[in-house]
């Protein structure tokens, strides 16, 4: 089963630079229930997390920010918290709006809302069982900018049904030349490449080497593009946790302008890859590398869904203050 989505998905924008340029956000009524505060009455402090996604090894996969309970903040405290933790994605946690979900999840990016992330959704549910959340059926459904994505595992290990592509084109010869010359690299080198679009807009090429891809250095003045992904064959022996690709996300709207971990990117591709025969149905990526990072990003396909899966530790537990 595909994950399902709501009726509004198509008036998400194409890209991340979309998505960080002025992103209208919904505000969303807060539903009144059991343990709900008084209407008006905003909160003093809320109990907050900052965990580690995508790495079993402390301090080298992706931080990500969790705020839990956070019906009562507005749109300007969540954007001005996001921007203040200085992570590539803060996540509140909320009541559900859809009867079929568990928990909603708002997903920021140092101040603009996303409507889909990798990382953040395997974070923010590793949080919400960790702090009591009780799943109504053997898979977690989270409710988020998309609709509705669906998880399996416990806290820890979690991973997500990657969400369908709504389109996989090749990428025109045009950007295609930019992209090398940005990066550097021959058209030999090229294996292939894909324009890809499962909520965010992404550009992946595949590439011979993996000491290659570790080597190279993006020149966004000839780039001339928010950002690109590179997938490269890890070489050597396979199976188990040992790594069969090595993956960079190029991204201009980061700091340092890569991005550690990155579960949307790792979705996309998987669903590229393995359906063009260019990947197995079960494999491990690593990332991060050039960072001092050490993610692991777990691919598996089972029918016609695709897990995207990793470790994820808690390293701060505390009390926002707001």
């Amino acid at each position: 089963m595909q994950p399902l989505h709501s009726g509004s998905e198509n008036n998400w924008p194409l890209s991340r630079r979309a998505a960080l340029s002025g992103l209208a956000i919904t505000t969303f009524a807060v539903m009144a229930g059991p343990g709900a505060r008084a209407a008006g009455v905003r909160p003093s402090s809320l109990a907050f997390r900052q965990v580690d996604v995508f790495s079993p090894v402390p301090f080298r996969g992706n931080p990500l920010a969790v705020v839990v309970a956070a019906d009562e903040l507005t749109d300007e405290q969540m954007k001005l918290f996001s921007r203040w933790t200085n992570l590539s994605e803060t996540t509140f946690l909320l009541r559900p709006t859809n009867p079929q979900a568990d928990y909603r999840v708002r997903i920021f990016s140092l101040g603009e809302e996303l409507p889909f992330a990798g990382h953040p959704t395997l974070g923010s549910c590793h949080v919400w069982l960790a702090t009591g959340g009780q799943p109504r059926s053997a898979e977690i459904v989270q409710e988020c900018g998309i609709g509705l994505v669906r998880l399996r595992g416990t806290a820890g290990r979690l991973a997500f049904d990657a969400p369908p592509l709504r389109r996989s084109e090749p990428i025109d010869p045009d950007t295609l030349g930019r992209i090398r010359l940005g990066l550097g690299l021959a058209e030999d080198e090229i294996v292939a490449s894909r324009l890809l679009d499962a909520g965010l807009e992404q550009s992946a090429v595949l590439i011979r080497s993996r000491e290659r891809l570790l080597g190279v250095k993006p020149d966004w003045a000839k780039l001339r593009m928010d950002g690109v992904g590179l997938i490269a064959h890890w070489g050597g022996s396979s199976g188990g946790d040992h790594p069969d690709f090595e993956v960079r996300v190029f991204d201009s709207t980061l700091s340092g302008g890569e991005d550690p971990v990155t579960g949307s990117f790792n979705a996309s591709v998987a669903r590229w890859l393995i359906g063009a025969g260019l990947a197995p149905d079960h494999y491990v990526v690593s990332q991060g590398t050039v960072l001092g990072r050490e993610g692991r990003v777990y691919v598996d396909r089972v029918a016609d869904r695709f897990w995207i899966g990793g470790d994820i530790t808690d390293r701060i537990t505390g009390t926002l203050a707001i």
